[in-house]
C-alpha cells in the first residue's frame, strides 16, 4: 500500500495528460486472494476503487477522478506453461501484451492481439476494453481469444473458470461479459486465452494514394484477401510528415502523396506474390514501398505506430476512436477535419485509423483539454452516420455522457441491473462507463 503523496501521484495521470485525479493510496496487491481481501474491505468501508492495470488507457478509465483508492493490478504477472496440445495460456492480469507474445512463441506458438503499446498494455486491461489492435482484421478482438477469466466481483466473491474448453454451454459466458465491461462488474486477475500457430512468412507493402477516398475504397476491398492479410493501415500525409519531423525519419517516397495504407501479409510460405496481386487489384495506387524482411516491415511500421507518440507531442490531444459502417469510412474521413473546424477553427485534426475494419482514430490537438465541444460534434456525427463512439479504448469517463448515442435506455438500464447484480455496493470503477 503507497501513500507517499509523490509516489501516489505517478498513479494520477493517464497516457494522455487529458485526465488528472486525486487518491490517498494505492494498493497492490500480489495474488487473487489478496484481491479478494481488498475489494472485501472497501466494500465493507463504502470505499471506491479505480483498478489501474499498465495505465495506457486513452478515456481516463483508469484515473481515480473522485478521490477513489487505485487497485494497481501489475504485481499479478504470472505466466503459465503453454498448453501445446490446445494451443492456450493461462496469464495473469498484469501480464503485458508483449510478454504474453514472447511467452507464447517461445511455446511455438502466437498470441494475436497486438497493439502500439504492447510493452506497457496489460492483458487485464485489453481484456477491460476489448482492445482490438492493429490486426484485428484477421484474428479478431480480445473477446475471440477469451476462453475464460478469473476474477474477483465487486461483493468480495471470486469467481474462476480456467479450463479452456472450446465447446462449454453450461450457462451465462461470465468472460464474455466481463470483456469490455470497463472494470465496472469485477477484477480480472487472470485470463485463459487462444493461441495460434505463428505464420513463418511475411511481407508488407505501403501504398500511397493521391486521393484519401481512393485509399479507403482500397483498404476496404483488402478484406477480400484476408486469408493471408493481417492488417491495413490507414494514415494521411499530415501525420506522415509528423512522425518523419518528430523521429528524424526518411520520407518513404521522393513525393509526397495524400494518404496512405500500410498491408500485411502472413502465410505458410513466402505471401509476396499474393500480396503483389493484391495490390495490383487496387484502383489509385500512385506509388509502393515492399518490404519482406524483418528490418524492412518494422521500418514501414514505425511511420503508422509512431503517429500515437508524434501527436502527443503536439499538446494534449482529444482522441476520439470511432467506427462507422465500412462504405462510409470515406465520407468520415472527409467530413470530420470541417466539424472539428466548424466548432474550434484553431484546432488540429490528425487521422489514421485500421481502415479495413472501419475504424478511424480521430485526434484533436490545439484546444483546452476540458473542453468537449469538438467531442461532442464529432462524436454526433458518428451517431448519426450509424457508428460507434467507441471502437477499440472504451468509454471511460471522456465518453460517459454520450453514451445513449449508441444505447437505448432500455440497453441502459440493463447494464445499470447488471452492474447492481455483480457489484451491489457499486465501489468498482464508479465514474466509468455509466
Amino acid at each position: 500500500m503507497l501513500t507517499d503523496p509523490d509516489v501516489v501521484a505517478s498513479y494520477l495521470a493517464d497516457w494522455t495528460g487529458r485526465y488528472l485525479g486525486r487518491s490517498e493510496a494505492v494498493v497492490r496487491p500480489g495474488d487473487v486472494a489478496e484481491v479478494a481481501a481488498v475489494v472485501g474491505v472497501c466494500r465493507d468501508r463504502g470505499v471506491a476503487v479505480t483498478l489501474q492495470g499498465g495505465n495506457t488507457g486513452l478515456v481516463g478509465g483508469g484515473v481515480p477522478m473522485a478521490g477513489e483508492i487505485v487497485l494497481s493490478l501489475g504485481r499479478l504477472g504470472a505466466v503459465g506453461a503453454v498448453d501445446d496440445t490446445a494451443g492456450q495460456i493461462t496469464v495473469g492480469c498484469g501480464v503485458t501484451i508483449g510478454r504474453l507474445q514472447q511467452a507464447a512463441l517461445a511455446g511455438g506458438w502466437a498470441y494475436t492481439v497486438d497493439l502500439g503499446s504492447r510493452d506497457s498494455a496489460t492483458i487485464g486491461g485489453t481484456i477491460a476494453t476489448n482492445a482490438g489492435g492493429l490486426r484485428m482484421l484477421r484474428h479478431g478482438d480480445t473477446r475471440r481469444q477469451l476462453l475464460g477469466v478469473e476474477a474477483v466481483l465487486g461483493d468480495g466473491s471470486v469467481v474462476s473458470h480456467l479450463g479452456g474448453l472450446w465447446k462449454d454451454n453450461t450457462g451465462y459466458n461470465l468472460a464474455g461479459l466481463l470483456c469490455g465491461s470497463e472494470g465496472t462488474l469485477g477484477v480480472v486477475t487472470a485470463a485463459r486465452v487462444q493461441l495460434v500457430r505463428p505464420t513463418p512468412s511475411r511481407a508488407a507493402a505501403l501504398l500511397a494514394f493521391d486521393d484519401a477516398v481512393l485509399a479507403c475504397v482500397a483498404a476496404s476491398s483488402l478484406r477480400a484477401w484476408v486469408g493471408v492479410l493481417e492488417a491495413a493501415e490507414l494514415f494521411l500525409d499530415s501525420g506522415l510528415q509528423l512522425v518523419c519531423r518528430e523521429f528524424d525519419l526518411a520520407l518513404p517516397f521522393v513525393a509526397p502523396h495524400a494518404a496512405y495504407v500500410l498491408v500485411e501479409a502472413a502465410a505458410a510460405e513466402d505471401p509476396l506474390d499474393q500480396l503483389a496481386a493484391a495490390v495490383d487489384s487496387l484502383v489509385g495506387v500512385a506509388d509502393v514501398a515492399l518490404a519482406s524482411s524483418g528490418a524492412q516491415r518494422a521500418a514501414l511500421w514505425r511511420y503508422r505506430e509512431s503517429h500515437t507518440e508524434a501527436i502527443g507531442r503536439q499538446g494534449v490531444a482529444h482522441k476520439l476512436d470511432v467506427s462507422v459502417p465500412l462504405g462510409r469510412l470515406p465520407e468520415l474521413l472527409a467530413r470530420a477535419p470541417g466539424v472539428v473546424a466548424g466548432v474550434s477553427p484553431a484546432a488540429t485534426t490528425w487521422l489514421f485509423g485500421h481502415a479495413a475494419d472501419g475504424n478511424l482514430h480521430i485526434n484533436v490537438t490545439g484546444i483546452d483539454p476540458t473542453d468537449e465541444t469538438v467531442d461532442e460534434a464529432v462524436l454526433t456525427l458518428v451517431a448519426e452516420m450509424g457508428g460507434s463512439i467507441s471502437a477499440e479504448h472504451g468509454i471511460g469517463v471522456a465518453k460517459r455522457r454520450w453514451l445513449d448515442l449508441n444505447r437505448s435506455p432500455a440497453e441502459i438500464a440493463a447494464m445499470r441491473a447488471i452492474k447492481q447484480a455483480l457489484d451491489p455496493a457499486g465501489i468498482l470503477n464508479p465514474n466509468v462507463l455509466l
